[in-house]
């Protein structure tokens, strides 16, 4: 069983700019959660905290048979990207309304935790009613041509 958890709110509440997939520095019993599913990161976004690129408020589930060593379950976590990516990202949040969103996490082909994360501008009211009226279109369309 693959673990992809996505981040459904960030598409409903954000324009996704650009991607950039990120590896994250994590414990033993932080990765055994994530490969059960036991991640959340609908409610996390990304900041700088000096030169390092930190995930906040995702939530991992403390593994059940990890012993003494558990983890924290919503600590900042260290997102690993390579120095240009980091100087592009940090160039384009000086823009007005700019901010960074976790849209999926993952585990790699190499068994890697993986962070997509997401360059995005806040939508507004209108914005999301237009995107609910489109989904409500395209559903209709689909149901008319299964008949």
């Amino acid at each position: 069983m693959a673990t992809d958890i996505r981040n459904k709110k960030a598409l409903y509440r954000y324009f996704l700019l650009e991607e950039f997939t990120a590896g994250m520095v994590l414990s033993g019993s932080e990765i055994k959660s994530i490969r059960a599913g036991k991640a959340n990161i609908a409610e996390s976004y990304c900041r700088f905290r000096g030169q390092e690129l930190m995930v906040v408020n995702m939530s991992i589930s403390p593994y059940s048979n990890a012993g003494y060593a558990q983890h924290e379950e919503r600590r900042e976590r260290k997102l690993l990207l390579h120095q240009t990516e980091l100087a592009k990202i940090r160039r384009k949040l000086k823009d007005t309304g700019m901010t960074i969103v976790p849209v999926r996490l993952f585990i790699s082909e190499k068994g890697w935790a993986k962070l997509t994360i997401a360059l995005a501008r806040g939508k507004h009211a209108g914005d999301k009613r237009d995107d609910v009226k489109q989904k409500d279109l395209r559903r209709e369309a689909e149901r008319g041509q299964r008949d």
